[in-house]
């Protein structure tokens, strides 16, 4: 099982957290993993996508596919997760 695009994903989204002092997500754990389907469902809003807008097509479709297969990699590993905006 290849989860390489998850754990970039997941790499990118600590370096953010540490900014904020936060605590690492890891995918070892069932919170941690929920924690980034809902990061993920964020991401995902029309809204955040397209950046209100201002994203060109083509690099919306860009992340919306890097979104797509991350989520679809995070529910391999886990199907417990819940999703809103990816199905």
């Amino acid at each position: 099982m290849n989860i390489k695009t998850l754990e970039q994903y997941v790499e990118q989204r600590n370096q953010i957290r540490k900014l904020f002092k936060q605590k690492p997500l890891s995918l070892m754990n069932a919170n941690d993993r929920q924690t980034l389907a809902d990061d993920i469902d964020c991401a995902l809003s029309p809204e955040n996508l397209s950046c209100d807008g201002e994203l060109p097509r083509s690099v919306v479709q860009q992340k919306y596919r890097m979104l797509i297969r991350v989520a679809a990699e995070l529910k391999n590993i886990d199907p417990t997760v819940k999703f809103y905006e990816y199905a």
